[in-house]
């Protein structure tokens, strides 16, 4: 309770502080998604941002030196995502942010549990664990937010930290305040998966990538990168899953951008 009482305090004066002009030049260039929102919206991403680079650890990794732009851009897709979610917020289980050039291999995580995000056999483009840290490739992080990208990283590997909100279990499921809707979730989702594992099996292409037809939590965290990403191809060829999306985001990215 006391230490609640501190850390939201010690928040409270961050949000509060003047965003700095050069973090705003960084989330313009950067984060595209950023500009769609709405004033309101924009202001919490902003205020977002201030707490979450302040109270991560953030490490550059391969040779990479950590720098304002690469905390501020990520620290702001992680707002856009959560803007109108009050769950989840600053996701206090994640400490540390690691961020690689480019996609890597990293032999040590062989061992432990979380969710990776593989090109090819063996390089990463990201990771997430329960309690651990997140770990990004630079390169996609930036590319994640064009105006015209494919998919998006960081919003992947925080979709799974949605996911582990419950304990750490991985089941497609994030408990995002949405009880009295969780049968309709359930239902569309179980269906939407099986068609896609269906369509992989036998070479088709979809809007969804295959890689979400790994397993449900692989299926949530690639669902919400075409929700954002190609939010009007999935709106048209998937509207039902597009719409308990819509419903558990609190966001309705096809009606005001992509």
């Amino acid at each position: 309770m006391v230490f609640d009482w501190f850390r939201n305090r010690r928040r409270r004066g961050l949000r509060e502080r003047p965003f700095p002009a050069e973090w705003l030049e960084i989330v313009e260039r950067n984060v595209l998604d950023y500009h769609d929102l709405a004033a309101d919206e924009q202001a919490r991403v902003r205020s977002y941002v201030q707490v979450f680079v302040a109270e991560k650890h953030w490490e550059g990794c391969g040779g990479l030196a950590m720098t304002d732009e690469i905390r501020v851009t990520v620290a702001a897709m992680v707002g856009v995502l959560t803007v109108n979610l009050t769950e989840t917020r600053y996701f206090d289980a994640v400490l540390s942010i690691l961020v690689y050039p480019t996609a890597y291999v990293d032999p040590a995580a062989q061992n432990r549990q979380g969710h990776v995000v593989t090109v090819g056999d063996s390089a990463r483009l990201g990771e997430a664990w329960y309690r651990g840290p997140v770990i990004l490739s630079w390169n996609d992080v930036v590319g994640g937010g064009l105006r015209h990208s494919r998919g998006n990283v960081v919003y992947h590997e925080f979709a799974h930290q949605l996911d582990m909100l419950n304990g750490g279990s991985t089941d497609g499921t994030p408990p995002l305040d949405r009880r009295e809707q969780d049968a309709r979730w359930i239902a569309v989702n179980d269906a939407e998966y099986a068609k896609l594992c269906t369509a992989c099996a036998h070479g088709r292409h979809t809007v969804i990538d295959c890689y979400g037809a790994t397993n449900r939590a692989e299926f949530f965290a690639v669902t919400t990168e075409t929700f954002f990403c190609k939010a009007h191809a999935l709106r048209e060829h998937h509207p039902e899953l597009y719409g308990v999306l819509r419903e558990a985001y609190r966001q309705d990215p096809a009606a005001r951008g992509r």
